[in-house]
């Protein structure tokens, strides 16, 4: 090997190590999805919650919360009471509330509304120590092409919660070369104006790597070349809790290689092998 090479695998390695602290940081954040206590799912029926103050409902597009003499949430500063409405709000977007230490996540999921306490004495959170995760190995790290299709096409995957549906907006595919073989992969768009976000199993899932999805989120150039570092390929939400609602992937982005790079099954999940 030589210097030269030596040098960029070390680079390569270290800022590894900082991408992937600084994603650990954030997945360990007080109110992060590891804090999660419960998960609410809302209907036309007025109910008291589990770990947050009022009386719930949601209907006609609208939740509301009924706030009785000794209860209060905050929203942006400003102390709520009384009979409150919220909404309506879109599809995977949310509203954080505040009650004490506790943050209540109003959010839309699969044309439903739910209600998620998030609170930093949750024991997942308190007791969370770390993801494991493959040694970084530059040969995961390849080159692909996006190419968009003629329109973006609306793709439905199921979710890591039984009864719901997912709907995305897929606006072309990245093809690639991998361990021998071409390979494609459906692209969601990302949270991140001009990113994009990969849904994704392979042969090392359900036994290094978390059966149900992994992510990986990708800037594609201006020409359409792609990185697709699988080195950063992340645990969603539901490889640690039940409380989540993540997406599956689509049927086409079961890969047939081991993709033997990025985050493992959770420490959590360990006895789900």
């Amino acid at each position: 090997m030589s210097l030269h090479t030596e040098t960029a695998l070390e680079a390569f390695d270290e800022e590894w190590q900082e991408w992937h602290a600084a994603h650990e940081r954030n997945r360990a954040h007080p109110h992060g999805f590891l804090a999660v206590t419960h998960l609410h799912w809302l209907s036309s029926e007025a109910t008291r919650l589990e770990g947050a103050p009022g009386i719930w409902s949601a209907d006609d597009d609208v939740v509301r919360v009924v706030l009785e003499p000794g209860e209060s949430l905050e929203r942006d500063g400003v102390q709520l009471s009384g009979s409150v409405a919220l909404g309506p709000i879109e599809e995977r977007g949310g509203i954080n509330l505040v009650s004490g230490d506790t943050v209540i996540e109003v959010a839309k999921r699969g044309g439903e509304y739910i209600v998620r306490p998030r609170n930093p004495e949750n024991q997942l959170l308190k007791q969370y120590q770390g993801t494991p995760a493959y040694t970084p190995n530059a040969a995961f790290a390849v080159a692909g092409t996006f190419v968009p299709f003629e329109t973006p096409r609306a793709t439905t995957v199921g979710a890591a919660v039984e009864g719901i549906q997912h709907v995305y907006e897929a606006p072309g595919e990245i093809r690639f070369r991998l361990a021998g073989e071409e390979l494609a992969l459906t692209a969601f768009n990302g949270y991140a104006p001009g990113s994009l976000s990969v849904l994704f199993t392979d042969q090392t899932s359900g036994k290094t790597t978390y059966a149900a999805n992994r992510s990986l989120s990708v800037v594609p150039a201006a020409d359409g070349t792609v990185q697709l570092d699988f080195n950063r390929a992340v645990n969603l939400p539901c490889a640690y809790t039940d409380l989540a609602t993540c997406p599956l992937p689509p049927a086409e982005n079961r890969l047939p290689v081991a993709i033997e790079a990025g985050e493992k099954i959770p420490y959590e999940r360990q006895d789900q092998k």
